[in-house]
């Protein structure tokens, strides 16, 4: 069905995999049109708890597809107009989809191709994984919302650091500054991500996403706006089955079983 990712549920996970090996999972047009098309049957999908962004062969992503671009329509390409009908419109509907979306990065992650996975809400990444902000080594600013995930997960001067000097960090570096959640070896990588996210698949959903979008509102508002929203919340979940599981299974003093609902 699709031509340049691939996609698949399993364990009530959707996994959404960048499948342009042959050019590091470089997004262009027809890649973002399929993943915004995956990712909005996966937000659909009553089935699907939690959603998997990886890519397929030697890396993540390199990021934007520089090579599909002829040197002659650089100069009069409109990058704006570009990114508002791609990465735009993906990173939005990313954040507004009230399921855990996870980025299971290995190889390099560069460029939009970063950007993409911190608009992911937790990263677990191979050790042998490598991270850059490469955009200024082209003469452009970061884009793929990394003006709005960069400074909010690293801090305001280390943003600036990997933006304007466009370095490359090691997955050991990436999880000191809090790139990514976790690292692990490189032959655990593939069972690791997958146990991740199942997990998260198990939790219960509708707290999930509540927490997701009452985080993002934070950043826009004031302390009594927030506590506001954890009221709406925790109104909602606590007539959940979740919650009625998780109270049974709390004095039955054992696991619970959520279910989502």
């Amino acid at each position: 069905m699709y031509k340049t990712i691939l996609f698949e549920k399993s364990n009530q996970m959707a996994i959404i995999a960048l499948n342009r090996p042959e050019v590091m999972n470089a997004f262009n047009v027809e890649m973002h049109e399929e993943v915004y098309d995956a990712l909005n049957k996966a937000a659909e999908d009553v089935d699907v708890r939690c959603i998997v962004f990886r890519g397929n062969g030697k890396g993540f992503s390199s990021g934007a597809d520089l090579k599909s671009i002829s040197r002659e329509d650089v100069a009069s390409l409109d990058h704006g107009t570009y990114l508002k009908n791609t990465y735009n419109r993906l990173l939005l509907r990313m954040a507004e989809i009230e399921k855990p979306i996870i980025g299971a990065l290995h190889g390099p992650v560069f460029g939009a191709g970063l950007g993409v996975a911190l608009a992911c809400d937790l990263r677990i990444a191979a050790a042998s994984s490598s991270y850059s902000m490469a955009f200024i080594k082209i003469g452009l600013i970061p884009d793929a919302g990394s003006h709005f995930f960069l400074p909010r997960i690293v801090g305001l001067s280390r943003a600036m650091e990997l933006a304007m000097l466009g370095d490359t960090l090691t997955s050991e570096e990436a999880l000191r500054l809090g790139l990514v959640n976790k690292v692990v070896p490189d032959e655990e990588f593939e069972q690791a991500a997958q146990a991740y996210a199942f997990r998260l698949a198990q939790s219960p959903t509708q707290a999930l996403g509540l927490i997701k979008k009452n985080m993002y509102m934070s950043f826009e508002s004031d302390l009594a706006t927030v506590l506001e929203a954890e009221v709406r919340g925790q109104s909602i979940c606590g007539r959940s089955r979740d919650h009625q599981e998780g109270v049974t299974a709390f004095f039955e003093k054992r696991r619970p079983n959520f279910t989502g609902k």
